[in-house]
């Protein structure tokens, strides 16, 4: 770890050097006006000096608070993302392990800092820069991140179809692999690390993560798992209307077990069968319950943006972010940083910044910012991540399927959502439901996301074919791959690498 602290601090220095250097001998910095094809841009072009920015945190320090924050003020913020039907737009997140290709080692930070360099390098993304080192990019609306454990980010820019969305995500993993094969590195599609033990995770140099490491284990058991060993999938969308949200939250909340079953792919731990289909959703049960979970009061007849307000206010922080560092302020109350009294920060008043960046650090499966973020899915291979937008695009972005989903879940019980929940992750689509079985459920949704997919006019439900076997024969990708492990893999869980290589 030393050796490991020595390194970082070594690479930071010459980062930073490179980059005065760069700014000396480039005074005049271009970049391009356009999104740069990569296939046919030629590689003197592609060598522009790039310019490097923050790391994108709340910038409070370009407005200071006069007066405190009011409530109203929090409410007003969430509500404004309200916007009409035709500017509703598409926004998937995907995660994926790096990995040496000869040794299946994970990815080093100083591999990462290359890889992010030569991609920023070869196809013009803007660095994104914390404390002198390189911790992510960010282009034409889209960001590369790194998490906690060094998982690969990638958060796509809002879009219309998911035609586009796909061709996002295809552009990613072609510029991704372009650099990190040239390195001997490779990607691994699945929710939870098949065979590393916690220790063996790197960690990443970023403020907020050092402060969430320390804290977790206070709140709970599985908070370094689900940092350093998880990867997820998930689609950000909008809504019209305070109803219109009330609506899709509810569905999402209610419906997420499902999507978690059509996408359950974590069945391994340290190279064994850990007796889950979703480990990655298991260990989510017990990270921090003050900021996770099925949230009951979405279906209380009074919800709306002030009881989310409300909710969120009880959270206990982890930062502030001040003078471009983290300031540690876990446990401590947003409301008393509204009005100057948080001990590391005496006098200090939270901005709306600040509010935007607390949002961020609230984990239920269903998370309401100026947006709603389904949350509830493993990280899978390449093929799967463009039929969970298409999953929840089909069932909240038409009319008809939205009121097809309120009207399966109209009479479900409480008690009845949290069993979902919390048997999913261990039976999947075969966890028993009133008469039947959820595949059954799963089915009728289905058919509901399919149909609100062809009335959209997009030609979209083609993209819901990797999940529509896995509801016609009840197998989720999970049990496909322990009758692998079982089988031809001889229980040995290396095999999985190239299995799920992106």
């Amino acid at each position: 770890m030393v050796l490991h602290e020595q390194a970082v601090t070594l690479i930071a220095a010459v980062h930073m050097l490179v980059l005065a250097t760069t700014h000396v001998q480039e005074s005049c910095l271009f970049l391009p006006q356009k999104p740069v094809n990569f296939l046919t841009t030629s590689d003197a072009s592609r060598r522009r000096c790039l310019l490097p920015v923050r790391a994108s945190a709340p910038a409070e320090e370009l407005v200071a608070a006069t007066e405190p924050l009011t409530k109203k003020d929090l409410v007003e913020f969430i509500s404004s993302g309200c916007k009409p039907k035709h500017k509703w737009r598409i926004g998937t997140e995907h995660e994926k392990f790096g990995f040496e290709l000869k040794t299946l080692k994970p990815m080093s930070y100083l591999q990462i800092a290359e890889l992010l360099e030569g991609i920023a390098e070869r196809f013009n993304w803007k660095r994104l820069i914390e404390s002198g080192l390189i911790i992510g990019l960010t282009q034409d609306g889209q960001s590369v991140s790194l998490e906690p454990g060094g998982q690969f980010e990638l958060s796509g820019a809002p879009l219309e179809t998911l035609h586009q969305t796909c061709a996002e995500v295809n552009s990613h993993l072609y510029q991704v692999k372009a650099v990190a094969e040239e390195m001997g590195l490779g990607f691994l599609g699945i929710g939870f690390h098949p065979k590393l033990p916690i220790e063996a995770i790197p960690i990443m140099p970023k403020g907020r993560y050092e402060i969430m490491r320390n804290y977790m284990p206070k709140v709970g058991t599985h908070g370094h798992d689900m940092m350093f060993r998880t990867c997820t999938v998930q689609v950000n969308l909008d809504f019209s209307s305070e109803q219109d949200m009330i609506n899709k939250f509810r569905v999402g909340l209610a419906l997420q077990p499902i999507a978690t079953a059509l996408f359950a792919n974590s069945p391994f731990t340290e190279g064994k069968p850990n007796g889950f289909l979703s480990y990655r959703s298991e260990i989510w049960k017990d990270v921090d319950n003050n900021r996770t979970g099925m949230l009951p009061f979405v279906f209380h007849e009074d919800f709306g943006f002030e009881k989310y307000v409300d909710y969120a206010l009880d959270v206990p922080m982890y930062f502030a972010y001040r003078n471009k560092k983290y300031v540690d302020c876990s446990g401590m109350s947003f409301r008393d940083f509204m009005v100057g009294k948080l001990p590391n920060l005496p006098g200090d008043k939270a901005t709306i910044n600040d509010w935007e960046n607390h949002l961020t650090t609230i984990f239920p499966e269903v998370r309401l910012k100026k947006f709603l973020e389904m949350r509830g899915a493993d990280g899978g291979p390449w093929r799967k991540l463009c039929a969970l937008p298409a999953f929840w695009v089909g069932l909240l972005y038409d009319e008809t399927s939205l009121e097809g989903a309120l009207e399966i879940i109209k009479d479900w019980t409480q008690e009845e959502r949290l069993m979902l929940r919390r048997k999913v992750p261990s039976l999947g689509l075969k966890t028993p439901f009133r008469d039947g079985l959820l595949r059954h459920v799963a089915q009728d949704v289905m058919k509901l996301a399919k149909e609100g997919l062809q009335r959209r006019g997009y030609k979209e439900a083609g993209f819901l074919s990797e999940i529509v076997e896995v509801v016609n024969t009840g197998i989720t990708p999970a049990e496909k791959l322990l009758e692998k492990y079982k089988g031809d893999w001889k229980e040995n869980v290396d095999p999985v690498y190239e299995e799920l290589l992106y």
